[in-house]
């Protein structure tokens, strides 16, 4: 740093001379960027608490009894409605009704041969452990509809019911609703079949629609009893606050026998 004599300055001043200014610190890009920083970084604080990314494993398994009857075990890590992870446990019966030719048609190729029929009703039950909590049991009423439409595009439209009991907690409810788009690709000799999903969550326990989930995945078979399912989920939770955004990728394997 140096320091300027002014009086010796004024003493030499000459007409039309002009005097070095005097020092004076000013804000660089460094200070700016760092002003910025600071205001920035409570913000994305708030939001790592409130953004998370998880992988979801699921394993279900499909036993035909019956044309019109099948037995199905699943076992999954879940995050939905704004609880922790937790895993979920059980069986569940599928009923059918006879399936539709263009059903059949729009859903050729596919392992999961209840979508070929135009009603399937399932009653399940769910063990739901959760980490510092008691476990919860579930019993899981659900409804799908199978509609064909032109180019070959089956809509699904699910509806089921969480209803669950729990030492800790009164009985909740959840009503879900989840539409889904899938059309087959042909690959050569290969089938995989693109999806995209919308679901709406109603919880009891905030009395509101509070989650919205929206997925985007593949099904790929592996020969005729083996079929990967990786895809993406984005969830938003609103029944708490803050509200909280859920970025999962999930890995469900289906095995059909």
């Amino acid at each position: 740093m140096t320091f300027v004599d002014t009086k010796a300055l004024n003493s030499r001043r000459r007409p039309g001379h002009i005097p070095p200014r005097l020092w004076r610190p000013r804000p660089s890009f460094n200070t700016w960027l760092m002003a910025a920083l600071l205001v920035l970084i409570p913000s994305l604080a708030a939001h790592a608490q409130t953004s998370t990314i998880q992988f979801l494993p699921e394993v279900d398994a499909h036993l035909k009894l019956q044309s019109n009857i099948r037995f199905v075990f699943q076992a999954k890590d879940t995050r939905e409605g704004g609880n922790p992870t937790e895993a979920e446990v059980g069986p569940s019966i599928d009923f059918y009704l006879k399936p539709l030719v263009k059903l059949r048609e729009t859903s050729a190729f596919e392992l999961d041969d209840a979508k070929s029929r135009p009603l399937v009703l399932s009653i399940g039950y769910r063990y739901v452990p959760s980490p510092g909590k008691a476990p919860v049991d579930r019993m899981e009423p659900v409804v799908i509809f199978h509609f064909p439409t032109k180019g070959r595009i089956l809509v699904s439209d699910r509806n089921r019911a969480d209803l669950d009991w729990s030492t800790s907690r009164n009985f909740t409810w959840r009503y879900r609703n989840r539409l889904t788009l899938e059309r087959r690709v042909t690959i050569h000799s290969y089938h995989p079949v693109p999806y995209a999903s919308a679901e709406v969550f109603y919880e009891s326990q905030y009395k509101k629609w509070s989650t919205t989930a929206l997925y985007a995945g593949c099904l790929f078979p592996i020969g005729k009893h083996v079929q990967f399912d990786p895809y993406y989920e984005h969830q938003n939770n609103t029944g708490k606050r803050p509200n909280e955004q859920l970025n999962q990728f999930g890995l469900a394997l289906n095995l059909y026998f």
